[in-house]
């Protein structure tokens, strides 16, 4: 009989769930949530119409239409923590990973992700806003 050897490897680390920039555009969206909660819903393409801002007021007007409009892109209510919070809701781990996408063009993940959860018919605009939100934060 042949002794078995031990063999002793490195620990993995888990990475962290999120970059700080991915928190900032977390955080962001969650301020932007409660903030937007005691306003009406709006439908989507109206919405994206009503985008005709001023360069400095982008970030808000596209996140503010963004939170206002997930819950009819998706079909059910979106739900967000409070900003801060350490853990994250099932949806806003697919918006943050959205984001992701978005930011550093990887195409096949931002369409698995739209598929997934947003009517065809709302996936370009959801896409766009959050491409847009996510144009101001470095999430690659």
């Amino acid at each position: 009989m042949i002794p078995l050897r031990q063999i002793s490897l490195p620990i993995p680390t888990p990475e962290p769930l999120h970059k700080s920039e991915a928190e900032a555009f977390l955080n962001h969206l969650r301020f932007m949530a409660m903030k937007c909660r005691a306003k009406p819903q709006t439908e989507l393409f109206q919405a994206c119409a009503l985008l005709q801002v001023s360069r400095t007021e982008n970030q808000v007007a596209h996140s503010e239409a963004l939170v206002r409009c997930l819950s009819q892109a998706l079909g059910k209510p979106f739900k967000f923590l409070a900003p801060g919070a350490n853990e994250m809701t099932f949806d806003e781990q697919w918006v943050v990973q959205l984001g992701i996408a978005c930011a550093t063009g990887d195409g096949p993940s931002r369409d698995f992700l739209l598929r997934s959860r947003v009517a065809l018919e709302n996936q370009r605009l959801v896409a766009f806003l959050v491409g847009r939100i996510a144009d101001y934060f470095s999430l690659n």
